[in-house]
């Protein structure tokens, strides 16, 4: 039996409780998860790649052992349907929110097959309670002094708020 590898890619700045739905979900469709963080020289991210890395990591591993499925971080900076490639992955892991995303990645996936034809799309709705959490909110947030225990798992709130402090 072939073993199924999953590429889902993001960029996971900061890692959400909506990411970890979606990841929670992927490990009972995959032998191998792999979480692809995007790397693009022209973003600002808050978080460093190796740092989104390391709360990956620290978050997810759980989550995958927890359904016997293997996972591991990597970062990219190029194509993902590349990336895809170097993995070894079958299967495109996107979570959808709402209609806008399903529009948005419905175009993606018909690219991606185009390119990548032997790496299928698998798109995943979000459970209703984490819908509405966006990492763009959750920053936003975090940097106007809200409080985002509720959005992200308390590893990465801790990372927020220190974050939020050293820019203070």
């Amino acid at each position: 039996m072939t073993k199924r590898i999953a590429l889902y890619t993001g960029s996971f700045d900061p890692v959400t409780n909506g990411h970890l739905d979606v990841i929670r979900h992927a490990c009972r469709l995959a032998d191998e998860l792999v979480v692809g963080v995007g790397v693009h020289p022209g973003k600002a991210p808050m978080f460093s790649a190796d740092e989104r890395l390391s709360l990956l990591d620290a978050v997810c591993a759980p989550i995958a052992a927890a359904e016997d499925c293997e996972f591991r971080t990597i970062t990219f900076d190029d194509l993902a349907v590349w990336a895809a490639q170097r993995v070894g992955a079958s299967l495109f892991i996107r979570g959808l929110r709402d209609g806008t995303d399903l529009d948005y990645e419905m175009q993606m996936a018909g690219m991606n097959a185009q390119m990548a034809p032997g790496v299928q799309t698998i798109f995943l709705p979000a459970s209703p309670t984490v819908r509405p959490i966006t990492a763009t909110l959750v920053r936003q947030i975090a940097l106007m002094g809200g409080d985002v225990t509720s959005f992200v798992p308390p590893a990465v709130a801790q990372a927020l708020a220190a974050k939020v402090q050293r820019r203070a």
